[in-house]
């Protein structure tokens, strides 16, 4: 497995001057901010995506924007690869190096520098994490919206590279719906600012073509970011039904009644029972498949809400209707669904895919699903963001087994495959990093991929940036 998706090959002058780029590395950044030495470098090899390893060159971590530009103009200078990090958490290998790059870290960048509440907004350091936003002005009444499972340790800037979502995106969109502006970095070292605290930006809407660029226009350094304010109350409930179909279809019916809750995450039936026995948080153990629906605002306008639901939820043979009756209770079934990842992987080894479909479509998809994996001989558990179509399949295998490695690899393709022949799209909030970077001719004609890959040559001429990941390593030369 670990073979199976190639990299480009190192370069060869970078390789052999080694040596001169880390002593001039020491000379733009205070010890503390540099990591050179083998052993210290094997914690950066990975990301998530942990079937494929590379070691880098060197890590520089610097603390501010100006250290950020210093690295990048000296490596644009002598034609030096550069990955950008966040904090690992990417699960298609966005932030996987290569032998010949050196990884700029933004860990040190961990400061909220403002928050305005009078323009609703928070300007932030790339490497704040993503729930230390709404931990941060919790007090006060408001939250930053997008909330990915691994919220707890994925950074802002991370989360504009890939566009990220989670549960609530449902209701208050992805990462794009939320990011008012960027302070970032081009290759060369020059910063620039994009957008800021105003409701939009005169000119071309360049922050939209940033957030979601994958690490492969610059290194954003700064987000301002947008700050909501928390309803007057919030209440997750259960449906339980006996199929995945049924379930999906209800979702499907939800939306197309014009109702939009705040989430509605979808368990199969190996999910619930992973999720339950780690977080015990009252998951029907009977049911085939679950649905967390949260909705939101006044007592009288959520019951106005879930009534409306559970009359759609009937219609497809609902067994299971649980509100949560105290912000406990609502904070466990949200712990379980929230563990998900974590708790699968006390199951055993996964592949997590991040397909996106249309909603008429999800009952179909869901059963394909289990097909491909069924005729591969494994198992999969799904667990997704089912509002918006954002699916989430685990595929269950034994990394030690590499023939059973293979097979979940070649399941995940097929899934996606699936995905975009049904009307969706390879990815959803994960990116395409180098996991899904082969199949972007199953999603794109030529022309499709040559017109994006001379938007981000326009960024970055000589290719330097995240040089590996997205776009299929063929065919660049038209750029």
């Amino acid at each position: 497995m670990s073979d199976a998706i190639s990299f480009l090959a190192p370069r060869a002058d970078v390789l052999a001057r080694r040596r001169q780029i880390v002593g001039d590395l020491v000379d733009l950044l205070p010890p503390e901010c540099l990591v050179h030495e083998a052993r210290e470098l094997v914690p950066f090899e990975t990301d998530a995506f942990v079937a494929y390893r590379r070691v880098p060159l060197a890590v520089a971590l610097p603390r501010t924007t100006a250290e950020v530009a210093a690295v990048m103009k000296y490596c644009h200078r002598y034609g030096i690869p550069v990955v950008p990090r966040g904090a690992g958490t990417s699960l298609s290998g966005g932030a996987i190096p290569q032998e010949d790059a050196v990884v700029i870290g933004l860990s040190k960048m961990n400061r909220i520098l403002e928050v305005d509440y009078q323009n609703r907004a928070a300007v932030v350091q790339a490497g704040v994490t993503n729930l230390n936003i709404s931990e941060s002005v919790s007090a006060d009444g408001f939250f930053y919206a997008p909330d990915p499972s691994s919220q707890l340790a994925c950074t802002i800037g991370g989360n504009i590279g890939m566009n990220s979502g989670g549960a609530h995106c449902l209701k208050y969109g992805v990462t794009t719906n939320n990011l008012l502006g960027v302070k970032m970095v081009l290759t060369d070292g020059t910063v620039i600012e994009l957008g800021g605290k105003a409701l939009d930006a005169g000119g071309y809407d360049l922050l939209g073509l940033v957030c979601g660029h994958e690490g492969q226009l610059g290194i954003v350094t700064e987000a301002t970011v947008r700050l909501i304010a928390k309803p007057e109350g919030a209440r997750p409930v259960l449906f339980g039904f006996d199929t995945s179909e049924e379930a999906g279809s209800c979702v499907a019916d939800i939306i197309a009644a014009g109702i939009i809750p705040v989430a509605i995450e979808f368990m199969d039936k190996p999910a619930i029972e992973i999720c339950e026995a780690f977080a015990h948080a009252g998951y029907p153990l009977d049911a085939g498949a679950l649905l967390i629906v949260e909705v939101e605002g006044s007592e009288a306008e959520m019951d106005d809400t879930l009534k409306s639901i559970v009359e759609i939820a009937r219609r497809h043979g609902v067994k299971t209707i649980r509100e949560s009756q105290s912000a406990t209770e609502a904070a466990q079934i949200w712990k379980g669904r929230k563990s998900a990842f974590g708790a699968t992987g006390r199951v055993a080894d996964y592949i997590c895919m991040d397909g996106t479909v249309p909603l008429s479509q999800l009952s179909y998809v869901l059963k394909k699903t289990s097909e491909i994996v069924d005729s591969y001989g494994l198992r999969v558990a799904n667990v997704f963001h089912a509002g918006d179509g954002n699916m989430h399949p685990l595929i269950l295998f034994n990394a030690n087994d590499p023939e059973d490695a293979a097979r979940a690899e070649a399941a995940g393709n097929d899934i996606l495959k699936l995905c975009v022949d049904a009307g969706g799209c390879l990815t959803g909030e994960h990116g395409v990093g180098i996991e899904k970077r082969d199949l972007m001719r199953h999603q794109f004609s030529d022309v499709d991929l040559s017109q994006q890959m001379a938007v981000r040559a326009a960024f970055d001429p000589g290719w330097l940036l995240n040089p590996s990941k997205v776009f299929p390593l063929d065919g660049r030369g038209a750029t």
